[in-house]
């Protein structure tokens, strides 16, 4: 069977993914760590300052993350037409049929796969955009609880928009540490399911996110 290659991803969306990835990951690890340390120092506070250090990597990766998010919602109105959100959304007909045939593949029920389609089809593009909306609320939550006296605009504090969304610092923590596990499952159906369709559709979906291409039957 004859290929041919054609460019799909852009090189500003393969850093978002990496930068994605990385960060969650760091962040899932400190997190962890923040909420229930798992070892202590007896020198905690003097020569050692292992809590310190850990809050430190989860604002720093924190940070990566923030930007993560905002390069993909900049790529979700500006990218091109694999990247932007409406290839994502079942909302037209070509989608919803996408959508349909996808998760019945998924399910072995048919065997169809999207050759028209160069980007995510759209099970998977609609899962990517509930991970970014889920995703700023991590944010929020997150810069909340890091800066809840933080004055944005005349006076006006981080605090009051914090109070509004989540009603408490408390229930912020407990929305961000309940929404991490969604990032966690996310990581594992994501890393199974890309493999599972490499294997069945051998058109470079993994190293696509090296390269920038991936490898279409000709017809």
């Amino acid at each position: 069977m004859a290929y041919q290659k054609k460019k799909c991803w852009s090189i500003l969306l393969r850093l978002y993914h990496w930068a994605f990835a990385l960060s969650i990951v760091t962040l899932v690890i400190t997190g962890f760590y923040i909420n229930d340390p798992w070892f202590t120092s007896l020198k905690e506070g003097s020569a050692s300052f292992p809590m310190a250090y850990m809050r430190f990597v989860h604002f720093v990766a924190g940070y990566v993350f923030t930007a993560a998010v905002l390069t993909r919602i900049f790529l979700y109105l500006f990218g091109n037409k694999q990247e932007r959100i409406l290839e994502h959304l079942p909302v037209t007909p070509r989608n919803v049929k996408s959508f349909f045939n996808t998760v019945l593949r998924y399910s072995y029920i048919k065997d169809d796969h999207d050759t028209d389609r160069l980007g995510h089809n759209v099970a998977a593009g609609l899962t990517y955009v509930i991970t970014i909306v889920l995703a700023v609320f991590q944010l929020i939550s997150g810069f909340y609880m890091l800066f809840p006296e933080l004055a944005l605009y005349n006076g006006w504090l981080w605090e009051g928009l914090g109070v509004t969304i989540f009603g408490s610092q408390q229930m912020a923590r407990y929305v961000h540490h309940l929404v991490m596990w969604w990032f966690l499952y996310f990581i594992l159906v994501h890393i199974y399911l890309v493999i599972w369709n490499d294997l069945k559709h051998p058109e470079g979906l993994i190293s696509s996110m090296f390269t920038g291409v991936k490898f279409i039957k000709k017809g």
